[in-house]
């Protein structure tokens, strides 16, 4: 009872990060998985699943929110898919030489380091900088570059995608971050079936877990995309660079065996996070009763 509960809870407080930072989770549950045993591709495939649906839950709250470009979305999202066809061969061929134990979480660090910087320097502008309002539409170039490269990660990590495809709009496609949010979670939409399907039927995947992931994962992904009207882009960009470097922290320490300690680090950044949005919340609402 208490590992269903366990389980329940994790996937319920991971799609409040989703629906906030418009990830789909797995780039935190991956890890956390493997932090707990599970070999890396079990973890990528039950991590997969996972983000299936919390994507599908914060997507119904940004729609209303109309914070996703359909247009935008669905180009990532046709490049994603073609790409992740050429990850799975790729994993499975780094897990018959025994590589995936050490070359995934090196994968890892190198993007949640390089993500890191660039939200980091984002956050750093002033908000007028952030809040872009440039009327030339995005290089379609640049969307399937960074669809192709979303899904060819999303297959290899067991993630949606998403915590490229953020950065990698604002940084590139003078998408404002909310915007992103958005779409990112359309997209990881599109992809991750396809890259799931790929591994279903060659990996054993714990369903009564990933059930459990996604049960909570569905309470919590609406949530988390309701709290971005509390914040502005800047913060949510400084939030987002947090969260890589507590991610990144964490597999580094896995790899020194220092799981527990990652572990702890990542669950004081996740605290943080939800005193932060409450005290916005009740600061919000403060407001609104004094100007009623």
């Amino acid at each position: 009872m208490m590992l269903i509960s366990l389980f329940f809870l994790l996937g319920a407080i991971i799609s409040v990060l989703s629906g906030f930072f418009g990830v789909g989770g797995g780039f935190i549950l991956t890890p956390l998985l493997m932090l707990f045993g599970y070999s890396p591709i079990e973890a990528v495939t039950t991590s997969l699943l996972f983000t299936l649906g919390t994507s599908f839950s914060g997507i119904t709250t940004h729609i209303r929110l109309k914070n996703i470009l359909w247009k935008i979305g669905i180009i990532l999202g046709i490049s994603g898919i073609a790409a992740t066809q050429l990850a799975r061969p790729f994993v499975l061929f780094l897990e018959k030489r025994g590589l995936d134990e050490w070359v995934i979480p090196i994968f890892y660090i190198i993007l949640l380091s390089y993500f890191a910087m660039k939200m980091f320097k984002q956050g750093r502008k002033s908000e007028g900088s952030s809040d872009n309002s440039n009327p030339i539409a995005p290089s379609v170039i640049k969307m399937i570059l960074i669809g192709a490269f979303a899904g060819f990660v999303s297959a290899t990590l067991g993630v949606g995608g998403g915590f490229i495809i953020v950065p990698l709009s604002v940084a590139f496609l003078a998408l404002e971050p909310k915007k992103a949010i958005g779409t990112s979670l359309f997209t990881i939409f599109l992809i991750v079936p396809v890259a799931f399907l790929s591994y279903a039927f060659t990996v054993p995947i714990n369903y009564k877990v990933s059930l459990l992931l996604v049960a909570g994962g569905l309470i919590g992904s609406s949530f988390g995309a309701k709290l971005t009207r509390y914040y502005e882009n800047k913060e949510i960009s400084l939030l987002l660079s947090g969260i890589y470097i507590a991610t990144l922290m964490s597999v580094i320490l896995k790899l020194v065996n220092l799981s527990m300690v990652g572990l702890i680090l990542l669950g004081c950044f996740i605290l943080f996070f939800f005193i932060k949005s409450i005290m916005k919340v009740q600061s919000y609402k403060a407001k609104i009763k004094e100007s009623a």
